[in-house]
C-alpha cells in the first residue's frame, strides 16, 4: 500500500472559494501529467496556472493552480502535487475522480500523515501533535500541540532514554569487570543516576492529568435543587440558548454538555436535571442521568439561590464530593442586599446582568488548570493515555532494576529491565509501534491529512 499514488480532497466539502486536493505517492507526477494540462513539475514548490483534463472524455473540468513537490522534501516524503480548484460540491469531486480514474486511489484516514511518519518526517508524536492542533478548540490546547509539534515532549523522551541507556552503560562495567570488589563504578553514582532518572520520569509523568484534562476538556457538571437557575448559569455561560429556561421546576429532563473556554481552557460543561426526590418517571430517570455525570465530574458548580442558606442535603454533598465543588449564588440580580451572599469561598452571579460570571470562569481555570499555569507553555506535557501508559511502564522497569540490584541479583538479568524500560520509551515516540497502535492514532484523522 505505500507504494501506491494516493488522493483526497484535503478540505471540508460544500460551498466554498476554493478547495485543495493531494496526490502522493512515487507516481505523483506521472498521474499529475495525465489528468493536468502541459504538467510540468519545475520549478518545484511554484504555483502553476492549468486545466485539469477528464482523462477518459478529455472534458475540461476546471482551472486550477497545482504545486509540485519532489521526495523527499514534501509533507509525505514522497513525490507530491497540491490542487487548488474552485470550491463547492461538484467540481471539487470531478477533480478527485480524475486522479482516481488516472491510477490513484482514494487516501485512507491520515494516511498522508502516516507516510510522513513512516519515511522519517516527524515521529508519532509530532503525528499525534497534528491531530490536536486540527481538533484544538481552546488556546491552551493549541499551545500544548504546538510544542509538541516542535519536538517539545519528543526531546524529553529522548532524554529519558539517553538517561537510561547511560545508566546500562555504566552497569556494562559491571559484567566487564566482574573480578573487581564493587566494580570500577561506585555503586552511589549507579545509585544517584537511578536517582535521577526516576525523578525525571516522576515530573513528567506528573503532568498526566492535566494534560490528559487539557486533551479532553474538564468535565464541569451543573448541580443543584430545581428551579435554582442551573440552566439559566450554563447559558450564560455559554453565550447562547442552549437550554430551556422556564419557571417550572424539573423542566431539565436531561443532561445537555457544550464545549466551554475559561480563560484559554476547554471544558465539557454540563446542565443536569434538578436533584429531588420525585413520582415522574421521565424526571427520575434524568436525575440517574445526572447522578452518571456528577460521579465522573471533573469540577462541580453547585447552584444555590441567592439569600438562601445551604439546606442539610447541599452541605453533605460539599463535604463529602471527590471533586472540588464551587457554590455559586444564582439570581443575584434579584437580591436587595448583597451582603447575604453567603461564605466567601462562594461566588454570587446573575444570569440576567452578567455579574459573577467572569469569577466563575476565572475559578474553574484556576482549580482545573493550576498546574499548566504555573509551567507555561515551557515545559511539554503528557496528553494522552497511550504515553501515560508506556511511561508508567518506563517507571516501573526502573523500579524493578533498582529492586532487583539491592537484593543482589545478576547485573545480566537485573539489566533486563533497562532494555524494557528503553523500549517503552521507544514506543512513546514511535520508534517500535505495532500496527494496531498506528490504525488508532491515524484513525481519528482526516481523509486527506
Amino acid at each position: 500500500m505505500l507504494t501506491d499514488v494516493i488522493a483526497a480532497l484535503a478540505t471540508p466539502g460544500g460551498r466554498s472559494a476554493i478547495a485543495l486536493i493531494r496526490v502522493s505517492g512515487s507516481r505523483a507526477h506521472d498521474v499529475a501529467a495525465t489528468v493536468i494540462e502541459g504538467f510540468r513539475p519545475e520549478p518545484l514548490r511554484t504555483a502553476h496556472l492549468s486545466t485539469v483534463i477528464d482523462p477518459t472524455s478529455g472534458e475540461r473540468l476546471d482551472e486550477v493552480l497545482y504545486t509540485a513537490y519532489k521526495g523527499p522534501s514534501s509533507y509525505t516524503g514522497e513525490d507530491m502535487v497540491e490542487i487548488s480548484t474552485h470550491g463547492g460540491l461538484l467540481v471539487p469531486a470531478e477533480v478527485l475522480a480524475a486522479f482516481l480514474g488516472a491510477g490513484a486511489r482514494q487516501a485512507l484516514r491520515g494516511e498522508f500523515t502516516r507516510r510522513a511518519l513512516v519515511n522519517g518526517k516527524l515521529d508519532l508524536l509530532q503525528a499525534e501533535a497534528i491531530g490536536d492542533l486540527i481538533d484544538a478548540s481552546a488556546p491552551a490546547q493549541r499551545r500544548a500541540a504546538m510544542s509538541q509539534l516542535d519536538r517539545g515532549l519528543s526531546l524529553r523522551i529522548g532524554k529519558l532514554r539517553d538517561q537510561v541507556l547511560e545508566l546500562e552503560a555504566l552497569c556494562c562495567y559491571e559484567i566487564d569487570f566482574p573480578e573487581e570488589d564493587s566494580g570500577p563504578v561506585p555503586p552511589e553514582r549507579i545509585q544517584i543516576a537511578i536517582d535521577d532518572l526516576s525523578g525525571s520520569l516522576e515530573r513528567l509523568l506528573a503532568t498526566a492529568v492535566e494534560g490528559e484534562r487539557l486533551q479532553e476538556g474538564a468535565l464541569c457538571v451543573i448541580a443543584g435543587r430545581p428551579n435554582v437557575g442551573k440552566s439559566s448559569l450554563f447559558n450564560a455561560l455559554l453565550g447562547s440558548d442552549r437550554a430551556i429556561v422556564t419557571d417550572v421546576p424539573g423542566t431539565t429532563r436531561d443532561a445537555i454538555e457544550a464545549p466551554l473556554v475559561c480563560e484559554g481552557f476547554p471544558f465539557r460543561l454540563v446542565d443536569t436535571a434538578g436533584l429531588r426526590d420525585s413520582d415522574d418517571t421521565v424526571e427520575r430517570m434524568g436525575i440517574e442521568v445526572s447522578q452518571r455525570y456528577l460521579s465522573g465530574a471533573d469540577v462541580i458548580i453547585l447552584c444555590v439561590e441567592a439569600g438562601t442558606p445551604l439546606n442539610n442535603d447541599e452541605r453533605s454533598f460539599r463535604a463529602e464530593s471527590q471533586v472540588p465543588v464551587i457554590v455559586v449564588r444564582t439570581k443575584a440580580d434579584l437580591m436587595v442586599d448583597p451582603g447575604e451572599s453567603g461564605c466567601g469561598d462562594e461566588v454570587l452571579a446573575s444570569a440576567l446582568d452578567g455579574t459573577g460570571l467572569e469569577v466563575v470562569r476565572s475559578r474553574l481555570a484556576a482549580i482545573m488548570f493550576a498546574g499548566l499555569g504555573v509551567r507555561g507553555d515551557i515545559e511539554p506535557l503528557v496528553t494522552r493515555a497511550r504515553h501515560r501508559l508506556s511511561l508508567q511502564q518506563a517507571r516501573n522497569e526502573i523500579r524493578s532494576f533498582e529492586g532487583a540490584r539491592r537484593a543482589g541479583v545478576d547485573i545480566v538479568v537485573a539489566g533486563t529491565h533497562l532494555r524494557a524500560a528503553v523500549t517503552a520509551l521507544d514506543d512513546v515516540i514511535g520508534v517500535v509501534t505495532t500496527e494496531d497502535v498506528l490504525d488508532r492514532v491515524f484513525g481519528s484523522f482526516c481523509v486527506g491529512k
